[in-house]
């Protein structure tokens, strides 16, 4: 399989383009039509990485964070991250990062974080906004339900858990098809009138060049009329943090207890505690601070995240305990998540999970 093949597998768990505008995903390092020899998943891509990959005989790492988050103006190995892309270009390594798009996806990241703490009816704590767009076009009546069907097996008219969904009304279109056109229907140089369907549709943002490409290739009319809109609706589906219920509830101090040993945390740091029993959690991983007002504003009784500033404890208010677990913490299954899923989706496949140790914290 070539670095492409894989990535693209990759892709359909965590589309790239629903990674923060700030990010630097996909492709880093690499030539993407490669035949890869073995995959090395990793939290984070250091030379000793590099390194196991080498002995392990991978030539594609796949990691969630990426190495190459700024610009470099030069490779001269003056820093950890010159010699690791140095050690990868002259091992013929490729290098693949997925960092926030993972982070968007409510099985990715922070799903796992739920799902290590047995966490039940997770929600998406901070929906994303601008990821659904909306297709208007107009179409023959004849023509409707064969192209409906069409956008639908492109992935358009899904909402929450609901497909097919469109809605359509009936009106007349009008046009002169001039001396160079090819007119499915009507006459050169007269006007033509047509009783058409229009078509209102949703998709996830992503989707649009396939979506359009099913609109092209399937509407009867030479030039196709239509209209793409992003739309500020919140999409529950996708966005950053995931809010769940323990089976029972747990007295605070037990639960940070629990907390610790299932992400085998060197220190919590936590506001005050309360006597309220702990039954809403909430979740981020990585840097989360930015989330902690919609965490108690969803009625969560705690929010695990990492990175929390001295002033951002403060935002608990009592209503809720901030519990920073460490961003290395909140992340390190990760990998595992998605070393399990490439080798769901490629079982035959060398995919082997990195044994380096990247946490760069340590605690005396």
């Amino acid at each position: 399989m070539t670095v492409k093949a894989i990535t693209d597998i990759l892709e359909q768990k965590a589309p790239l383009q629903l990674a923060e505008d700030f990010d630097n995903v996909g492709l880093l390092v690499g030539n993407p039509n490669m035949q890869v020899s073995g995959i090395l998943v990793t939290l984070d891509t250091l030379e000793e990485v590099v390194d196991e990959a080498i002995e392990r005989k991978c030539n594609l790492i796949v990691s969630f964070h990426p190495i190459l988050f700024r610009g470099l103006k030069k490779i001269t190995g003056s820093t950890y991250v010159e010699r690791v892309v140095t050690k990868a270009i002259q091992h013929n390594i490729a290098l693949y990062s997925m960092h926030t798009a993972l982070d968007n996806v409510p099985d990715g990241v922070s799903g796992k974080m739920c799902e290590v703490l047995g966490l039940e009816k997770p929600q998406v704590l901070l929906p994303s906004r601008g990821k659904i767009k909306k297709l208007l076009t107009y179409v023959p009546v004849p023509s409707r339900d064969a192209l409906l069907e069409k956008l639908f097996e492109a992935g358009a008219g899904q909402l929450g858990n609901y497909s097919q969904c469109s809605f359509t009304a009936e009106g007349t279109g009008g046009f002169v098809p001039e001396a160079d056109a090819k007119p499915n229907l009507g006459t050169h140089g007269k006007r033509h009138r047509e009783t058409e369907t229009q078509i209102h549709i949703t998709f996830k943002a992503h989707l649009e060049k396939t979506v359009l490409q099913a609109l092209f290739e399937n509407h009867p009319y030479e030039e196709v009329a239509y209209e793409v809109t992003t739309l500020d609706n919140a999409y529950t589906g996708i966005g950053m943090g995931m809010t769940g219920l323990l089976p029972e509830p747990m007295a605070p101090t037990a639960f940070l207890k629990e907390v610790k040993k299932r992400f085998n945390s060197g220190c919590i740091r936590h506001s005050a505690l309360s006597e309220t029993p702990i039954r809403k959690v909430a979740v981020l991983g990585g840097s989360g601070a930015f989330a902690i007002d919609a965490a108690r504003v969803s009625g969560a009784d705690i929010f695990i995240t990492a990175d929390v500033k001295y002033h951002e404890f403060f935002k608990a208010e009592g209503k809720m305990v901030i519990a920073d677990i460490g961003h290395y913490e909140t992340e390190q299954f990760t990998k595992n998540l998605l070393a399990e899923y490439l080798s769901e989706k490629i079982p035959n496949f060398a995919i082997s999970l990195s044994e380096t140790k990247t946490n760069p914290i340590n605690y005396f």
